[in-house]
């Protein structure tokens, strides 16, 4: 009931839009078409998807089972800083939640439009602080707050079909956008952008603000013998290590020392 009794307000604010698209730009002036009430919607289509195609598989750790709990405590103990932070765009607008996929052979996160953050107990387990954590869990939800995945989903599959998705029409096409969604590959502005607001981040936080480095630092040295799928999702733009060093150089937050008592708790009970 309620996403038919959405549909004719969401066309017809695509129609508004599509009629005065001048006017729908981003801070940087590129263009937005989606509204936030589409982001949010589609974001919770894409969301009960992706629940449903790892929860068949069995690789969903449910937040409701009680041997879950104390990971999701933890987990969300990083999450909560970074959202916590003062610097995010949508937080208050935005649902903001995060779930781990059991797959220790996948070292990936991902974002859906509207901020649901899925984490692959690979990618925890390859990290080696809770600095790195929450660099990297900071770059996902930077591509979320600064609306890049809509945008690049726009790109990628075009307004319309994006649209009849957020009205629950095309359900065939939802469940393949939802099984690719771990392998969509962002612009070389906007893995620039999300590196930057990591950093921008982890800056209001107790974390070093370099976390993000310390990740591809160690990634890269493995990416000849069994690269991170990390990597091959959010391709390199190039100095990346380099230009979030210097980001948190310029606010004087590299030099922060956090305790890794928790994350390591994490990578053991997951």
């Amino acid at each position: 009931m309620r996403l038919f009794s959405l549909k004719p307000l969401l066309f017809l604010s695509l129609a508004a839009t599509l009629g005065s698209t001048a006017a729908c730009t981003d801070d940087n002036g590129n263009p937005v078409l989606f509204s936030i009430e589409d982001d949010k919607a589609l974001g919770e289509q894409v969301a009960a998807q992706t629940d449903s195609t790892y929860r068949a598989k069995g690789q969903l750790l449910e937040r409701s089972t009680a041997a879950n709990q104390r990971a999701y405590t933890l987990l969300d103990g990083v999450v909560n800083k970074v959202l916590n932070s003062g610097e995010l765009q949508y937080r208050n607008d935005f649902p903001w939640d995060v779930k781990i996929i059991k797959d220790d052979a996948t070292q990936n996160a991902f974002a859906t439009p509207g901020g649901h953050i899925y984490v692959f107990s690979g990618l925890i387990k390859f990290l080696e602080t809770e600095d790195q954590l929450a660099g990297v869990l900071g770059h996902e939800i930077a591509h979320a707050d600064r609306r890049h995945t809509s945008r690049q989903l726009q790109q990628q599959y075009g307004i319309s079909l994006l649209l009849s998705l957020v009205v629950g029409d095309n359900p065939g096409q939802l469940v393949n956008l939802a099984a690719n969604l771990g392998q969509l590959k962002f612009s070389r502005d906007f893995e620039q952008e999300a590196d930057q607001y990591s950093v921008i981040y982890l800056n209001k936080t107790t974390y070093a603000c370099d976390g993000a480095a310390g990740f591809f630092i160690k990634a890269q040295t493995q990416s000849q013998n069994n690269p991170p799928v990390f990597l091959s999702t959010h391709p390199d733009p190039g100095s990346r290590v380099q230009a979030i060093q210097t980001k948190a150089t310029e606010l004087n937050c590299r030099q922060r020392t956090s305790s890794n008592d928790n994350f390591n708790e994490l990578k053991r009970i997951i």
